[in-house]
């Protein structure tokens, strides 16, 4: 037995590490990412702003010109406060230290694969509801396994992530309205949706909002924001790191998220592309696509492994999920722009014939 394994906890020894696979020279249609770069009027004056930047220094501890930034590219209301996390994975994690031991995180199922795992990396217990058969919220099932488990955390992804739907509100608003958890509603796909739970913060004192810039353009700047009202968040900013927002990201953040039109324009490309795909993907007789509210979409297939390898051979990087038992022979395929969806439809009718 070598050291590490005789010195790690051996709950963390048994889970699998989140994969994230080699995509160098491919089509990245597998991790919801925005097919814009920074737009090229653009570049020369954002380098000449990034390079003011005093990187000798700690960045700003509350980010404060970035938690306006944002305040104004999403509306949020002056009545809340936001709390910035290093990526949305960050916030959950913070969230999950804030509860005891022995305190249980519930889901529906399926979703957001990072609730369990952290539910585990922080020693917590973890209880998942599964959707009904038209991947809706089985509201009769979760409210008596909430009044059964008295959870603390109840994530609630909004539209869901990997089925794309947005769940019924009236459902959610139950939940949050029945029970003693804090109930997070996750948005990360806000800007594809035609609803948000953002008006509601305030109405409720056990819920908290999150969304991230990943999916709007800036996954590589890995910043998150929990909203909140602001007793809620002056106490979980006790649980965040001290300069959790680096320099380059809050400098970056301030000048690219200042340009909402543009990405306002963007996120209705891809509306408009989900919409056309989803009509491609419909019209092959042997998939059947979901209607989604998100910047990708959930795809049932014949065989889901054989399509997964055919596109990889092709050069197409999709999310495979064969093996998941409630997504059997489902694939998941970011919305891109016309030529990379252009380029998955050619390979799918080649598959399909």
């Amino acid at each position: 037995m070598s050291f590490i394994t005789q010195w790690l906890r051996s709950d963390i020894q048994e889970i699998q590490a989140y994969h994230v696979p080699k995509s160098k020279n491919m089509i990245k249609l597998d991790a919801m990412e925005s097919p814009f770069l920074v737009p090229e009027d653009l570049i020369e004056p954002y380098l000449a702003y990034l390079a003011e930047a005093e990187l000798n220094r700690y960045p700003d501890a509350g980010a404060q010109e970035l938690q306006q930034t944002l305040r104004d590219l999403m509306d949020i209301p002056e009545g809340l406060d936001i709390l910035l996390g290093n990526g949305s994975d960050e916030l959950i994690q913070l969230l999950a230290l804030a509860c005891d031991t022995g305190d249980t995180i519930l889901s529906v199922e399926p979703s957001f694969v990072m609730y369990e795992m952290i539910a585990k990396f922080t020693r917590l217990n973890y209880q998942g509801v599964m959707l009904d058969e038209n991947f809706e919220i089985d509201l009769d099932a979760t409210l008596a396994t909430i009044k059964k488990i008295q959870p603390k955390l109840i994530f609630i992804s909004y539209p869901n992530n990997p089925t794309g739907n947005a769940f019924d509100r009236e459902a959610i608003k139950r939940i949050i309205e029945t029970s003693d958890a804090l109930v997070v509603v996750d948005e990360a796909y806000y800007a594809y949706a035609q609803d948000s739970f953002l008006e509601e913060v305030s109405n409720y004192s056990n819920m908290v909002l999150l969304r991230t810039v990943s999916k709007i353009g800036f996954a590589g700047l890995r910043l998150g924001l929990l909203i909140g009202n602001p007793e809620t968040v002056a106490h979980l900013d006790k649980l965040r790191l001290p300069y959790n927002i680096n320099t380059l990201t809050q400098a970056s953040a301030n000048f690219l998220l200042k340009e909402k039109d543009r990405i306002v324009a963007n996120a209705q490309v891809i509306i408009e592309e989900r919409s056309r795909l989803f009509n491609e993907l419909d019209a092959i007789q042997a998939l059947t696509a979901y209607p989604s509210d998100a910047n990708f979409l959930l795809v049932k297939t014949p065989d889901a492994n054989a399509l997964f390898e055919f596109l990889k051979d092709n050069g197409v990087l999709i999310k495979n999920f064969a093996s998941h038992p409630q997504l059997t022979n489902c694939v998941r395929v970011t919305v891109s722009n016309a030529s990379e969806n252009n380029a998955l439809l050619q390979q799918l009718k080649s598959f399909y014939g």
